[in-house]
C-alpha cells in the first residue's frame, strides 16, 4: 500500500472562490503535473483539515468534488487514494490509443492474444463473411498510466493477417490498419452495461460484480466494407462516453 502522501495547499481568503473549490482545483493540479500519483494516499480529512486551517464539511466538499471527477476515491480500510481521472471520449470513429494519447494518459498495451481463428456466425455477419472461414482474433488490455482501463476484442478480415502481437503492443490497431491502406469511413456503434464477470475483474482489478460500460462497433472502410468488429468493456469510474444531440 502507498504510504500517505502530504498535499500542500495555498488558500486565498480573500477570494470570492470558494475555500472548498480552491483545495480541489489545487489537489486537482497536483494529481495533472504528477505531483499525486495513482495509488497515493492523502491524510485523512480530520488532518487534512488542520492542516490547511479548514472545517470539516468545508474539506470534505472538496474531496467529494474530486471523488465525483474521478481523481480521488475513497476505500474502506484504506482511506482517500488517488486514481485517475475520467477519460471523456467524444462518440466518434477514434481509436482508445489515439483518444489516450492526445488526453495524455500514457496508453500501453498487454496482448493477450492474436492470430487467425474461424469465424463463428456472429463474426462472420458483421465482417461480412461464411462462418468458418480465416479471420484475425485480437484480445487486449489496454492501460493508462500503466493502470487497466478496458479489455478490447478484435476480429479484422484475413488481409490483416500479418498483424503481430508486437506491433500492437508498440502501435494502436487503427494506426496499423491505416498503414495497410485502409481508410475508416463510418461506423455502427452501440454502448451499455454490465456486472463484471470473474475473469474481467481480474484483468481490470476491480471486483467482480463491478460496473462496466460496453461499446460494440461494427467499421467500415470508404469502399463500403466492413473492416473491423469490436468488442471492448470499460471501467465505469474511469470511462465516460460523449456525445451531441441535436434537437430536430
Amino acid at each position: 500500500m502507498s504510504a500517505v502522501t502530504a498535499v500542500e495547499v495555498v488558500l486565498d481568503r480573500s477570494s470570492p472562490i470558494p475555500l472548498y473549490f480552491q483545495v480541489a482545483r489545487q489537489i486537482e493540479s497536483a494529481i495533472e503535473r504528477g505531483e499525486l500519483l495513482p495509488g497515493q494516499r492523502l491524510d485523512n480529512e480530520i488532518d487534512l483539515a488542520d492542516q490547511f486551517g479548514l472545517s470539516r464539511p468545508t474539506l470534505r466538499k472538496a474531496i467529494e468534488e474530486l471523488v465525483a471527477k474521478g481523481l480521488l476515491v475513497r476505500k474502506r480500510g484504506v482511506g482517500t487514494q488517488v486514481v485517475h481521472g475520467q477519460l471523456n471520449r467524444p462518440v466518434e470513429l477514434s481509436s482508445l490509443h489515439d483518444d489516450l494519447t492526445k488526453s495524455l494518459q500514457r496508453p500501453s498495451t498487454r496482448v493477450i492474444s492474436c492470430g487467425m481463428v474461424s469465424a463463428d456466425a456472429d463474426v462472420g455477419q458483421a465482417l461480412g463473411v461464411s462462418a468458418g472461414e480465416p479471420v484475425l482474433a485480437i484480445e487486449r488490455v489496454r492501460l493508462a498510466r500503466d493502470e487497466p482501463l478496458a479489455i478490447m476484442h478484435n476480429w479484422l478480415p484475413a488481409n490483416f493477417a500479418d498483424i503481430t502481437s508486437d506491433a500492437l503492443s508498440q502501435r494502436g490497431l487503427y494506426e496499423l490498419m491505416r498503414a495497410f491502406g485502409v481508410h475508416m469511413r463510418i461506423a455502427n456503434q452501440r454502448i451499455g452495461a454490465i456486472a463484471a464477470s470473474p475473469s474481467q475483474a481480474r484483468l481490470l482489478g476491480v471486483k467482480r460484480g463491478a460496473p462496466l460500460l460496453t461499446m460494440e462497433r461494427i467499421t467500415y472502410d470508404d469502399t463500403g466494407a466492413p473492416v473491423e468488429l469490436g468488442r471492448h468493456v470499460y471501467r465505469a469510474e474511469t470511462y465516460t462516453f460523449q456525445t451531441t444531440v441535436v434537437g430536430r
